[in-house]
This record gives structure tokens, sequence and C-alpha cells, in this order.
């Protein structure tokens, strides 16, 4: 039986949304697949924040299907968003885009893709693949100039006076009507020397809709220059005739029984959608619950506009990131789940949203701190494998390591994370060195190749390359510090000395770690197990930095026993014998 079956609690936050949901498709007696929901804007890169907007319905869905019900999930590009800004870094030149759909916009300059959005879909579709995540996605673009929305923006236009009564009735101080943005976009998206908004596209502002023949909630892409410029100055309810004006000097006259070069503002927008897909749950972020917000203008326009209920949505809060390194920025300015898909497993990755309710903001780090994130993951899955984990523990575990298809492609013999780092740096990855040290870890359970610790290997490589600090890299002396050897106290001498007598008898990951504790030990006298203490503590603290000094010349470096299996017992000989 899957874990997750066995172990629902009040902690368990996605087995609670599962249940509102299915008791919610039960009263509206659907009759049809549970419908979840998600969106985003291609608008640049896809970073780590927006990954919870569909990491939270992904994780209720997968929940009702292994409850055996069906369920969609709708991945919704908001790719026909306009154009607004030419981010940094980027051609000048492409500011004759803006206010262009984002599919009308070409792509990056040295780019492979046909378009602006295609370019940052294509890395968020990689990285939801690796993550397990099955959706169904659609196109805006393609819903609205097919006319797939046509009955939807007519019924809009015909209660656009309805439409702005609620819209006025929600008005706060904010920018009337703009697509406000949660506090994990403004983090990721704010240039942090200007203050200014760095996104190079957004949906329509609501107040596009105000003109001065009234309120019209669709506003049209002219069809001379392709941008959303225009204004529309009147409109027909009986003929459907729409007329517009646009900055560059067009005018127009169409049927919008016709007319699919256009879409609705976005308050209007998203809850069309949600009527017409059905959708009975969908999150957003922090801003999107505020009065006068999206979410909240949707709710009534739902009902009041579109005949139907809204869907269970609840807050989620931000996702930040720390420490990535400098030569990621090419890139992107913010760390995307394609990046962080480089330097950890999916079943991490995944974890990290499945271990914290919505409303929970956490980091995601690129530095040191994933040795110790790893050495947690490690440990819960012990503590899920021998049954003592807790019941919201194991749930995300087991919802961390697979969906309702099955479970994620996984390493074989996975080693910590923390030791495949350090070997991979001072191996400076040379494959038949990683495998003779992988070896030497477990004696008792040693590898016959490299596959056998893929991906974590590949992984923790990748993080020693793109993410480890230069002046932290471990390089091993070539020669014995001589004069070094020669000033050495008579105990420090013994100290090695009783080191290596020690290696051929110890020499594995944990014979090592026991050794390099116990020499202090012997040193004063006690027995290798005796208790810790404070003064054994600052004895030991000693004898680590001497031997880091005549290994790699500083006084600290990767773990101990770790670098001495890396060293080699011959080398280690080589740079400690001698030793008078």
């Amino acid at each position: 039986m899957p874990i997750i079956a066995q172990h629902r609690s009040e902690a368990d936050w996605v087995s609670r949304f599962a249940d509102e949901v299915i008791a919610a498709a039960e009263r509206r007696a659907l009759g049809r697949p549970i419908v979840v929901a998600s969106g985003l804007s291609p608008s640049g890169p896809i970073h780590l924040g927006n990954l919870r907007e569909v990491m939270t319905p992904h994780l209720v869905a997968e929940e009702i299907r292994r409850r055996g019900l069906e369920c969609v999930h709708i991945l919704s590009w908001d790719d026909y968003d306009r154009f607004r800004k030419v981010p940094a870094g980027v051609d000048p030149s492409w500011s004759t885009h803006i206010g262009k759909p984002l599919t009308s916009v070409p792509p990056p300059p040295g780019s492979r893709y046909a378009s602006w959005a295609d370019h940052y879909k294509a890395p968020m579709l990689g990285a939801l693949a690796q993550l397990g995540v099955e959706f169904q996605g659609v196109s805006q673009t393609e819903q609205y100039t097919s006319g797939a929305y046509r009955t939807q923006i007519l019924l809009a236009m015909h209660e656009r006076n309805r439409i702005r009564q609620v819209l006025q009735r929600y008005r706060t101080t904010v920018t009337a009507g703009a697509r406000t943005e949660s506090p994990s976009d403004a983090a990721f998206r704010t240039d942090p020397g200007t203050g200014e908004d760095d996104r190079g596209s957004g949906p329509t502002d609501e107040s596009d809709g105000l003109a001065a023949a009234g309120y019209f909630p669709y506003k049209p892409y002219c069809s001379a220059c392709e941008r959303d410029l225009t204004t529309v100055t009147a409109y027909d309810d009986e003929t459907t005739a729409i007329a517009y004006t646009c900055m560059c000097g067009h005018a127009e006259t169409a049927k919008l029984s016709e007319h699919s070069c256009g879409k609705l503002v976005w308050k209007v927008d998203w809850p069309m959608r949600w009527a017409y897909e059905g959708v009975l749950f969908e999150p957003s972020g922090v801003d999107h619950q505020s009065p006068g917000s999206s979410y909240v203008v949707g709710t009534q326009l739902v009902r009041d506009v579109f005949g139907a209920e809204p869907p269970i949505g609840p807050m989620y809060a931000f996702v930040g990131s720390a420490g990535m390194a400098k030569m990621s920025s090419s890139k992107g300015e913010v760390p995307t789940p394609a990046d962080a898909l480089e330097i950890m497993e999916p079943q991490v990755l995944r974890w990290l949203y499945a271990r914290r309710r919505p409303q929970q903001s956490f980091t995601i780090t690129f530095d040191h701190e994933i040795h110790r994130l790893y050495d947690e993951w490690d440990a819960v899955g012990r503590k899920v494998a021998d049954g003592t984990a807790t019941g919201a523990t194991a749930a995300a575990y087991d919802r961390a390591i697979g969906t309702a298809a099955g479970r994620l492609p996984a390493t074989p013999h996975p080693l910590p994370y923390r030791a495949l780092a350090s070997v991979v740096d001072m191996s400076a990855g040379d494959p038949e060195q990683i495998l003779r040290i992988l070896g030497d870890l477990d004696p008792d359970s040693a590898l016959g190749a490299l596959d056998e610790v893929r991906p974590r290997l590949d992984r923790a490589q990748t993080w020693v390359e793109t993410q480890m600090p230069a002046d932290q890299r471990t390089r091993v002396r070539d020669e014995p510090d001589v004069q070094l050897i020669a000033s050495l106290t008579k105990a420090e001498s013994e100290s090695l000395r009783l080191l290596l007598d020690g290696l051929d008898d110890h020499w594995s990951l944990d014979g090592l770690t026991t050794l390099v504790y116990a020499v202090p030990k012997v040193q004063a006298g006690l027995p290798p197990d005796a208790p810790p203490t404070a003064e054994l503590k600052t004895l030991q603290r000693a004898f680590f930095a001497l031997l880091y000094k005549l290994l790699v010349g500083r006084d600290t470096g990767p773990r101990l026993p770790t670098l001495l299996l890396a060293v080699g017992r011959a080398r280690v000989r080589t740079l400690l014998g001698r030793c008078p």
C-alpha cells in the first residue's frame, strides 16, 4: 500500500485540499474529470517562485488520481500576453515589438526557437518533464486566435456595464486593474539596482478598457502593426461591430463575432477561463488575495457574468533563492527550475514544495547549504524505510519520489551528496579517480561503475563546477611541506605516526572517521571510544588543522575521512611520512 494511503493527517495539506476538491466536485455533480489549473506567462525566465504555481495543483491532482479519480491538470501558457519592455541585455531594437503578443515577438538573439514565448517555455517544459508533472498544456494564443472563447468574449462585452460595476466596487488605491504579482514574482523580477520591474511582458491593464466611449473588457491587437496600442471607440451589441483606433494611425471596424485578434483584459480573462474549463482548484500568489485583486474580483465576475462557481483558490507564499553563483546569470538573472535540476535530483526539488504548506515561504539554496539539504533528505528516506517517520513527513516523501503513475527514476546507490561533491572536487572530475575513491568509501558495497551513483553524482559534479567558489576548491599538495614537517613538535609527530600506523586497518569512510577522532584521544591516554569533552574537542581541532596544512596547505578543507580516501594511502604516506 502506498505510504500516503497509510499516513493522512491534519498536517498533510495535500490530502486536505484533495478532500475539498473532491467534495466540491460531488456537490456540483460534474459527471466529468476534475480540473485543476495553473497559469504561466513565458515573458522571461520562469523562475522557482513560478514553479509553486504548478507544483501546488500538481500535488493535489496526484492525490486525487491516487484515490482512483480522473483529474486533469490544465497549464495555461499566457503566451498571448503583450510584450511590454525590452529586458536588460537584449538588443534595444526589440522595442519595436512592445505591445505585440509574446508569440509574435522574435526570440532573444541567438535563440533556436521561433518566438519569445517558445524560448522561455522550452526550459520549463524540460524541467516539468524531469519532475514528472503531468499536465494538459493550453496556449492562450491558440485559444484566442482560433475563436475558442468567442461566445465568452461576446458575453463579456454584452455584460460590460455589470463588469465595470464590479470593478468599481472593488477598486482600491492600487493601480486599477493591473495584474498584481506575488512577492515571489516581485523578488525575482525587480532589478535590485534600479528598482525597476524587468519583466519583458505582461497582461493588459484593466485601465486599457476605459475609453471616452465607455468601458470595454476586450482589447484588440491592431491588424496593421500587431500591437495592442488600441482604443475601442464603439461597440454595437446587436451586430457585434467593434471599432478601434491604434496609435500607429490605423483604424478599423470589424465584427467581434468573427474577430480573433485580441483578448479579454486580465481580471475578466481569468474568471472566464475558470468557467470555460470548469476549474475546481487553482492557487495564486499573495497579492491575488488582497481586496480588489484578480482572484477576489474574479470570484464575483465568474458568478455574475459567466454563471459558474469560483475554484478553491489557496494563496501561496514566497519562494526565494540564495547562493547562486554569478556564472549562472547568463541563463537569466533569476534561478529557474532548470537551474535547480542541474544540481539536485527531481525528487529533492519536488520534496521542497511538497513538505511546505502553500502559505509557508521557503528558500532554495545553491551554495554549500545543498549538502545539508541532501543530508536531511537522506535522513528522511531512512526514517520512512524503517517506519519511524511521521505521517505528514512520510506522505511528503512519497509524493516527492513519484506520482500516481509510478516512481521517478532514482540513483541506485545514493551516496551522501557532500561526499560526492568532495570527491569530484579533489579528483578534478577524473572518472577513474572518482570510481576508486567512491569504491573505498564503503568497501563492503564497492561500486562496479559510476552509473550506480548517477544521476546524483552528475548533479554534485555540476554543483562543484558551477557553484563552488574557486577559492574553496581543494588542491592536494604535490610535495610534502618539508619546512612544516621539520618544525613539528614531538606530540604532533606522534599524532601523525598514530594516524599512519592505523591507515590500513581503517581504510574506509567509517574506519577513517573513527581513526581521525581517536588519535587525539589515544594521545591523551584515553580509549578510542572515549566520550568527547571540551578539552578533547580542542585537541581534535588542532590535529585536524595540522592534517589540512600538510595535505592541502590550508587550515580547513573537506571532511578529513573523505580527503584521505581521495588522496590515497600511498600519497598520504608521502605527504605525512617524512615526519621524524
